[in-house]
């Protein structure tokens, strides 16, 4: 225990002589280790004991508390936004080379309080995740999104602490100007479902985001072909972060939308859609108000409906009512297409087979056929 406090004490001194020394005394930046502390709380709290907790118990309804935030982070990060560009982003900044401003001059002070207040935003991210948790939405709880979360108030500690200013801030510039898109969706979604069409651009939204990866990548590796007066190890750092959370997103991406789209093709292919073998269910009670088309010479076969006297058509949106379509007595209807029909007390016929035996769905349609021939000896 001692040899681990030691090593501690050595590193702290270190970071004491190579770091800012405007940053020093500010909250959380005299050691990486309350910061570390508060990201591992984070991660367990999201990923077990949060679960664990809410495990019996029904989701929160939080509403009006996810409005609320949604639109006090809108309002954060576009102050963060300005103060980036008033910092120094605003004309005096180059974004092919720009070394750090330790002085004491009111533009640097003033990207300095941004770095610090960018670094506090990391931890208000936070609650993204324990609101769903709250809400029970542990599918939203995903590797990306903790992985995402916990790192990034790690990762701002160091720039804040030894290059508060200059060109690791153009990652804060971007990406406070993704958020105020980001949480504005967030918002708008979080109001209910009469603005669901206000948001049909949710998949750009995950595009923004990996260009901004790919923005961050190019303005920092740039300085390893180049002479900056700046640190190569926070290009690398910088650099690093970026082609992970790249290829982080560009996987959810195509889970999300990719796989998506492949899978309702499938439907589609499969006979979820009308044009292959759609079944559309009728109720007896509509049968008087459905034109009854003229009879057809077919091969089809002829299936009895339940008492309800629904009938079912397949292949019904691609061939309308065909052969033939009467009611019979009683409510129950008989329904003719291609040769398929559906039993609705739960035995479906699909071109004579019924329940997987082919002989009992046979027997079925003679029972039908010789019902049909005896009434009409009756009469």
């Amino acid at each position: 225990m001692a040899l681990i406090m030691k090593y501690i004490e050595s590193i702290n001194r270190y970071m004491d002589s190579h770091s800012d020394s405007r940053t020093k005394d500010w909250p959380m930046m005299s050691s990486p280790f309350p910061t570390l502390a508060v990201c591992l709380t984070y991660v367990y709290l999201v990923k077990v004991l949060g679960p664990r907790l809410m495990e019996n118990r029904k989701p929160l309804h939080l509403q009006n508390m996810l409005v609320v935030y949604n639109a006090l982070q809108v309002v954060f990060s576009a102050w963060l936004f300005y103060e980036c560009l008033m910092g120094g982003w605003w004309g005096s900044y180059s974004f092919r080379c720009q070394p750090v401003d330790y002085s004491d001059s009111a533009t640097s002070r003033r990207m300095v309080h941004a770095c610090w207040w960018y670094y506090f935003s990391k931890f208000t991210e936070f609650m993204d995740t324990i609101f769903f948790v709250l809400r029970k939405k542990t599918s939203q709880v995903t590797t990306l999104h903790v992985i995402h979360h916990g790192c990034m108030p790690m990762s701002v500690w160091f720039g804040v602490k030894f290059t508060p200013g200059g060109h690791s801030t153009f990652f804060g510039l971007l990406n406070t100007f993704v958020h105020i898109v980001m949480y504005t969706y967030y918002m708008f979604s979080a109001m209910g479902p009469q603005y669901q069409k206000y948001l049909w651009w949710k998949k750009y939204l995950t595009t923004l985001q990996m260009v901004q990866f790919i923005l961050i990548m190019v303005h920092a590796f740039q300085l390893l072909f180049i002479d900056c007066n700046y640190p190569k190890a926070f290009v690398w750092w910088i650099g690093m972060h970026a082609v992970m959370f790249f290829f982080l997103f560009n996987e959810f991406y195509k889970a999300a939308y990719k796989n998506r789209l492949m899978k309702k093709n499938a439907l589609l292919a499969n006979g979820h859609a009308k044009p292959n073998g759609y079944c559309k269910s009728i109720n007896a009670h509509d049968d008087l108000f459905m034109p009854q088309p003229a009879a057809e010479t077919t091969t089809a076969s002829t299936a009895k409906a339940n008492g309800n006297g629904n009938a079912t058509l397949s292949n019904g949106h691609a061939n309308g009512l065909k052969n033939g379509y009467k009611p019979l007595p009683n409510g129950n209807a008989a329904a003719v297409a291609n040769g398929s029909a559906h039993k609705t007390n739960g035995i479906l016929l699909t071109n004579g087979f019924g329940n997987g035996s082919g002989g009992y769905a046979t027997k079925l349609l003679d029972d039908v056929a010789q019902e049909l021939t005896h009434r009409k000896t009756q009469k």
